[in-house]
């Protein structure tokens, strides 16, 4: 990975404190081309940061989110997109650990510090800015920071709003990092990559020697497939049903793929016949109950942990017998890999510039922004991990 230093210049002293004028991409609908228009930014009010977007990507999330899946009430027009970097253009009143020229990463999963939550080593939800994608407003006084230009409100998204050049942010929600990191690299680090290396860390705490299988082989399940690498783990099996993901997955380190359209047994089955009774740890990345199913039984009786990162929108229930919880397999969700973003992000980001881990494999295809259309098309495919796009 290039580690060498990168500049970036911003306007903010002539922009602070004004409006400002620039492009984005704004969703008026569900299933809709998304459109690039002009759009008017806002200044950040109290504990809030307006930064200006250098490189974004499109995550299953946004993709889900567009075509109207995720959410049971929908604020039109917005502006979608959580997987970003980019420097601070200016600080609203209050803010203290960041300044104008800070390199910054935005996450959707806030930490305030100060809620009982923040305050517990036990989980990294957050009270306040928890991530919730029914909400489409700012904190502080329940109003946008973006509008048309004959003034009309256009909607936040995922407390981040990235596909645009420049957004209005909760400071809990982004996160300073050394100036020396590649912020075209370190834009993974808002979602998948962190989403996947730390179930594969802090939630399931994968061991030396350990066997793993994950179920969904996009940004996510490679990124677990990583984690899993980093911390020793001996076998890594990869399950997918298209298998243009193999390739990719050798690279991060998964040992062995199936194909469930290439099976005449069920996934877990074949899966225990290969491990001497399950795997140790198992990872649902697709938001599908019936694989979720073959995730749980795929881990070992006594010990077997399943992680599910998968967005699941229907209403339906977990596909579980309570019974087939006392053979001591257990089940755990996990939201943005169990990291707290302000705490634990720019550690991270510097694993990731010392080699640690290898982020390369994960941007399939760059764009100019205005391309944004293609890049989600190019997810829609399953042709893409991560596009990213430079705006």
């Amino acid at each position: 990975m290039d580690v060498g230093y990168h500049s970036y210049e911003t306007e903010s002293t002539h922009t602070a404190g004004k409006v400002i004028t620039c492009r984005a991409a704004v969703a008026w609908g569900p299933g809709q081309p998304l459109v690039i228009e002009d759009v008017q930014v806002a200044p950040p009010q109290k504990m809030e940061v307006r930064v200006k977007i250098l490189f974004t990507s499109i995550c299953h999330t946004d993709l889900s989110s567009w075509k109207g899946e995720n959410e049971a009430q929908r604020a039109y027009p917005r502006i979608l997109g959580h997987e970003a970097a980019g420097i601070v253009e200016s600080v609203g009143e209050g803010v203290e650990d960041m300044k104008i020229g800070d390199h910054v990463i935005p996450f959707f999963q806030g930490e305030c510090g100060t809620c009982i939550c923040c305050r517990s080593q036990k989980t990294n939800l957050c009270q306040k800015f928890g991530v919730n994608p029914l909400k489409s407003v700012m904190v502080n006084d329940g109003k946008t920071r973006f509008s048309t230009m004959d003034g009309n409100p256009i909607f936040h998204f995922l407390n981040t709003s990235t596909f645009s050049q420049y957004t209005v942010l909760d400071s809990a929600c982004v996160v300073k990092i050394d100036t020396k990191a590649p912020l075209e690299k370190m834009s993974l680090l808002s979602c998948g990559v962190s989403t996947g290396v730390g179930a594969a860390w802090n939630v399931a705490n994968v061991q030396p020697g350990s066997s793993v299988a994950i179920f969904g082989l996009g940004a996510v399940g490679l990124a677990v497939a990583e984690g899993a690498r980093v911390r020793g783990a001996s076998k890594i099996i990869g399950v997918d049903i298209n298998p243009s993901k193999f390739f990719k997955g050798k690279a991060v380190g998964i040992t062995e793929f199936i194909n469930p359209k290439d099976l005449d047994v069920p996934v877990h089955e074949k899966i225990g016949a290969i491990t001497e009774g399950g795997v140790d740890y198992s990872f649902e990345c697709v938001g599908n109950l019936e694989v979720l199913r073959e995730a749980f039984l795929s881990t070992h009786t006594g010990w077997g942990l399943t992680v599910l990162l998968g967005i699941h929108p229907s209403p339906m229930l977990l596909p579980l017998h309570p019974m087939e919880l006392f053979n001591g397999r257990q089940i755990v969700g996990s939201i943005f890999g169990g990291f707290k973003g302000k705490t634990q992000l720019p550690k991270l980001a510097e694993q990731c510039m010392c080699g640690t881990l290898n982020l390369d494999e994960f941007i399939t295809h760059e764009l100019p922004f205005h391309n944004i259309n293609e890049a989600f098309q190019l997810l829609i495919e399953g042709k893409s991990l991560r596009c990213l796009l430079h705006l």
